[in-house]
């Protein structure tokens, strides 16, 4: 029994050294770093890629993605979490709707910042809001995905009309009024928004592992993103988005998800259900906006 045991752990260990070194090769030759990535769920994308790709082990597969372009691209689009919908979660955006909105009014300029957009959707999701709320004029939406194929498909508008009847109910519960088909037309390849929906919009290619700020921001927009990363890589995606909003800016994660011990006082709760939390002022800067106090 113990012999069997003791099999069974070096195992593991073994697929896990494996499961390294092709992060670690897949890093070093292309640059795309997934090494702190949530370990149980790459595995689970690697295993599948083993099974497309009919190789019978990590180290095939490693020697395959090495020597083919094609095969990476394969392993880089199972990798890539593209998860998502319109006013996904409803209630996040019936939150945001009521609570940030109003103290978003008084701002010259709206920056936002949809870190992880996959295909756009929630981007879409915000236009739409910020267009009912009177806000879009004057708003700039910035969409990043580390996938330039999704961001292609982002910026193209077009979306499959079967989920239509969905992306409606959950417009109607996020606190949306009109008839959600005034926003899109139908054609023969789909569903596709309305121009005027992304004119304030720009897709950029941006990989939260490695890649820095690019710009201040109001509000940031990362939900359902964290989860397949390690604390390192949350940790550090934090960071980032700290130093990237503007003071009191706020952060929208996903409801599964929280902020990290440490940037735990870099943040007030604005709603703890949903998961939207405010960047609190330093000392020096209340000395600076309350100079007598």
């Amino acid at each position: 029994m113990i012999k069997k045991m003791d099999a069974s752990i070096h195992k593991e260990d073994i697929e896990k050294l494996e499961i390294v070194l092709l992060l670690e090769g897949v890093y070093r030759h292309y640059g795309y770093d997934f090494r702190n990535y949530s370990f149980q769920s790459i595995r689970r994308r690697i295993m599948n890629r083993m099974q497309g790709e009919r190789v019978n082990s990590i180290l095939g597969l490693l020697d395959k993605v090495l020597h083919e372009r094609s095969a990476m691209d394969r392993l880089f689009a199972d990798f890539s979490i593209n998860v998502t919908e319109m006013f996904r979660e409803p209630s996040f955006f019936l939150a945001f709707r009521r609570k940030i909105v109003p103290l978003l009014r008084s701002l010259p300029a709206i920056r936002i910042w949809h870190a992880g957009c996959s295909t756009g959707e929630e981007v879409y999701s915000m236009a739409i809001l910020l267009h009912e709320e009177g806000l879009y004029h004057k708003s700039m939406l910035y969409a990043t995905d580390m996938n330039e194929e999704v961001l292609h498909r982002a910026a193209g508008r077009m979306f499959p009309i079967k989920r239509m009847q969905l992306y409606t109910r959950n417009y109607l519960h996020a606190g949306g009024e009109k008839a959600f088909s005034e926003y899109y037309s139908v054609n023969d390849n789909g569903v596709e928004f309305k121009p005027y929906l992304s004119e304030n919009m720009m897709f950029s290619q941006h990989n939260l592992a490695i890649d820095h700020s690019f710009n201040e921001f109001h509000v940031i927009i990362c939900r359902n993103v964290l989860i397949y990363f390690n604390e390192t890589l949350q940790r550090r995606v934090l960071q980032l988005f700290n130093e990237s909003l503007v003071r009191s800016g706020y952060l929208g994660l996903g409801n599964k998800e929280g902020l990290l011990r440490a940037h735990a006082n870099s943040f007030e709760e604005m709603d703890s259900k949903e998961k939207i939390f405010r960047k609190r002022v330093e000392p020096a800067d209340h000395q600076i906006l309350n100079p007598r106090g």
